[in-house]
């Protein structure tokens, strides 16, 4: 009988309490073991060599060596999955966006563990992303936090009036930030096509994910709002707990920020955006899933190929996490798999 492989996790904060709330979550799952806590950076650093853990739950804020630094040091010197523990404030999401840079895979926000009005929701989610992170290939981490090589611009290969793309729908979870980051800045001044981009993030993340972009890129990267233009060249991040939808309105494409559907696992979902494309640009629609958990986007994918669109996913040698990219491949509605370091080119010789 083939008996699963427990996954042993180490637990970095400063606060007790915390340390105590996830040990007991962790450790009520009978395939999750907390084999250490640390109470600071260079606690961590140091359990981190001595226990080998398959997962590392990381801090912030800390005394000492704060979660950043102990972060890079982590991944300089014995790398291992690690999510973050953030909190939902402005400052909390930029510095959450820095540290999935410097190498950190996810991250959850540390105010639900602080409180108790959602601990059994946050559990599972916490679960869920430590089983993920889990199958990371050993070998993928070793890229993780290392800065993506910048390559030489391409020419734009047509003038935007004439671009056979109208839109470009991009779909990403897990692992999504730093995939954003080797595609995004890449795009070339006077690309011919609008990009709509959905990350699964919680509300007060998304604005923070579209300013560090566009800081990083010479097309315009902002957080969409209700009924603006969709421009060729110009990056729009569909903010988080709103769907973004496209509508036409006296020629001109503009964004739709709804409610509904309420019923779907994100919002904003993937699926939604991507259907919402389809629906309104036909075979003018070309939709990007990369890395990422589950499996949303599926559907968006089957949608844009239906309508004579083109559809690609990054492909397993590059993802994070390999599930909503396998998910489309399995379901037949990928046209073609891609890694991740050939992505922009790819983009920009459909645009």
């Amino acid at each position: 009988m083939n008996v699963a492989r427990m996954i042993r996790v180490l637990v970095v904060d400063d606060s007790a309490f915390v340390r105590r709330a996830l040990t007991r979550m962790l450790d009520s799952s009978p395939d999750i073991s907390v084999v250490g806590v640390a109470i600071d950076g260079v606690d961590g650093i140091d359990k981190v060599k001595e226990l080998q853990p398959d997962v590392v739950t990381l801090d912030i804020k800390m005394p000492r060596l704060g979660g950043l630094e102990a972060l890079k040091r982590i991944m300089d010197e014995t790398p291992v999955p690690v999510l973050l523990l953030s909190s939902l404030t402005t400052e909390g999401a930029d510095v959450t966006l820095r540290g999935l840079e410097l190498g950190a895979m996810d991250f959850v926000d540390k105010s639900s563990v602080q409180g108790n009005m959602n601990l059994l929701n946050l559990a599972e989610d916490l679960k869920a992303k430590i089983r993920a992170l889990a199958s990371v290939p050993r070998g993928r981490l070793r890229s993780m936090g290392k800065p993506v090589q910048q390559v030489e611009r391409l020419p734009l290969g047509h003038a935007p009036e004439a671009s056979p793309t109208e839109v470009v729908a991009i779909g990403t979870s897990t692992g999504g930030p730093s995939a954003l980051q080797a595609i995004i800045p890449r795009l070339p001044e006077g690309f011919g096509s609008a990009i709509l981009v959905v990350q699964h993030m919680p509300v007060g993340f998304t604005k923070s994910l579209a300013d560090r972009l566009d800081s990083r890129s010479v097309l315009p990267v902002r957080e969409a709002q209700n009924d603006e233009p969709v421009l060729p060249g110009h990056v729009l991040i569909g903010p988080a707990g709103k769907h973004m939808k496209v509508k036409r309105k006296a020629g001109l494409l503009r964004i739709s920020l709804e409610e509904e559907p309420r019923a779907t696992l994100h919002r904003p979902s993937i699926d939604v955006m991507m259907a919402s494309v389809a629906k309104i640009c036909g075979k003018r629609a070309l939709g990007v899933i990369l890395t990422g958990m589950g499996a949303d986007g599926v559907e968006g994918l089957r949608a844009i190929r239906e309508a004579g669109g083109r559809t690609y996913a990054e492909s397993a040698e590059t993802c994070v996490i390999y599930g909503m990219p396998k998910a489309a491949a399995e379901a037949g509605v990928v046209d073609k798999t891609i890694p991740l370091t050939k992505m922009a080119d790819e983009i920009v010789a459909a645009v």
